[in-house]
């Protein structure tokens, strides 16, 4: 990166610091919700060193801050984690699913291959990712953390009248944005969290950070990267990369978007380095953007505080915040979740209009009432058809809650809408030929 480039992240930081810095301290807590239930259950399964996670996870989130300047989150690697949690994983097995996963992006990246891979794949196609990705956050929390609350269990700290409070409040946010919702549902939460944790006599204790090194092993290799590594191959690839980027450039068209090969390499090089030391394997997604952005997160200089905030957590109490972090309460997380599955989701709204980069810049447009143009001119047809393969990809996504099928499911919808083109092309050359002879 060059230094006038770096400067100018740096100086757009501070600025949006100084300006609101009530909205980045807020937007900075929007991936909580993804990141602690995950972090603390591999802990509790003893998968991860919760230290060493909150200590690397936090050195990340300041080198994004720095050198992309946009609220960039780092957050767990969902599928590996899922199996991982499921199937008990020791500190190795996972080490080496989060390696392998690193290893594979890292050689798309010097290679060109996610560039290319970015170039070819249609832009309905990566909507109904971003659509799907946010539709299954809410459908998780509501299943997961919500619907296992009752009206007064598990406690008077977390039930379904909390649930509902959150909600009322999310939606009354809707029209003031400017209100720090994420900072202070986080707030009350974490207070309700200590009471309840102070009663039980566990808070947590002063317990400084002891590095040690994971090795996998050879039968580590194997259950991991087969296990649960090639599983998170096709989401890293099109959720934490591609999505993410696309997502970027429509929630922040002001500011200079990362490329695919920069994202790629630096999940690449988070996990190369982490995986080694206990962290739990991170990545950059999308469903993290849309919720530090709909906190209000508008630069990098949220993540970094975030990121300062984990690693001085990490070295000084570590473990010992199992405990307190554990009686957070689920009805506040949930919402949390909740509020960033509909930010992402939102983006499928642009699908036909400018606010789709294939389609940007292209007039005639048609003008709303604003005098602007609000999309190009597209037949009902074209309109229907960029929609159903989104729809395809968004369904079968959901369905089989599955990225990789989402998008094979897609792209064999957007490649069906191609067969009467080639056709004619065939037909044409045929014709050709034989006219020739």
């Amino acid at each position: 990166m060059a230094a006038s480039t770096f400067r100018q992240i740096s100086t757009r930081n501070l600025r949006k610091l100084r300006s609101r810095p009530v909205s980045e301290i807020s937007g900075a807590l929007g991936d909580l919700g993804t990141f602690l239930p995950i972090a603390i259950a591999l802990t509790v399964n003893g998968t991860i060193s919760l230290s060493s996670t909150l200590i690397f996870s936090g050195f990340f989130n300041i080198l994004t801050g720095l050198f992309f300047g946009i609220p960039l989150p780092v957050q767990p690697m969902k599928a590996i984690a899922a199996v991982a949690i499921a199937r008990s994983f020791s500190n190795g097995e996972i080490a080496a699913a989060g390696i392998f996963v690193a290893a594979c992006i890292l050689v798309f990246s010097v290679t060109g291959i996610l560039r290319w891979f970015s170039d070819v794949i249609p832009i309905p196609v990566v909507k109904g990712i971003q659509l799907g990705a946010g539709l299954s956050l809410i459908i998780a929390s509501a299943g997961k953390l919500i619907a296992s609350l009752g009206w007064i269990h598990p406690s008077w700290a977390d039930n379904l009248i909390w649930a509902i409070v959150a909600f009322l409040f999310l939606v009354i946010t809707n029209a003031y944005r400017t209100i720090p919702y994420a900072l202070i549902v986080f707030a009350v939460g974490l207070v309700f969290a200590i009471i309840v944790t102070a009663q039980s006599g566990s808070l947590p204790s002063l317990t400084f950070w002891r590095p040690y090194v994971t090795v996998p092993l050879g039968s580590d290799w194997k259950t991991g990267a087969v296990g649960a590594g090639i599983g998170q191959l096709p989401l890293t690839t099109l959720n934490s990369v591609i999505a993410v980027v696309h997502l970027a450039a429509d929630l922040l068209p002001g500011v200079k978007t990362p490329s695919i090969t920069s994202i790629g390499l630096s999940v690449a090089g988070m996990n190369l380095f982490g995986c080694w030391f206990g962290a739990m394997p991170v990545c950059h997604g999308s469903g993290g953007l849309a919720a530090q952005y709909r906190f209000g997160a508008r630069s990098g200089s949220s993540i970094i505080l975030l990121g300062i905030v984990k690693m001085i957590v990490g070295l000084f109490f570590g473990e010992s915040l199992v405990d307190l972090l554990k009686r957070f309460p689920s009805a506040l997380l949930g919402v949390m979740v909740i509020a960033a599955g509909l930010e992402l989701a939102s983006v499928g709204e642009s699908l036909n209009t400018t606010g789709a980069r294939d389609l940007a810049g292209k007039g005639p447009g048609i003008i709303g009432d604003s005098e602007q143009a609000i999309g190009p001119i597209l037949t009902d047809y074209e309109r229907k058809k960029r929609w159903t393969v989104m729809i395809v990809t968004v369904g079968l996504l959901v369905g089989f809650k599955n990225d990789a099928i989402g998008f094979l499911a897609g792209m064999l919808c957007h490649w069906s809408y191609q067969l009467p083109g080639l056709f004619t092309k065939i037909r044409e050359r045929l014709t050709y030929g034989r006219l020739r002879v």
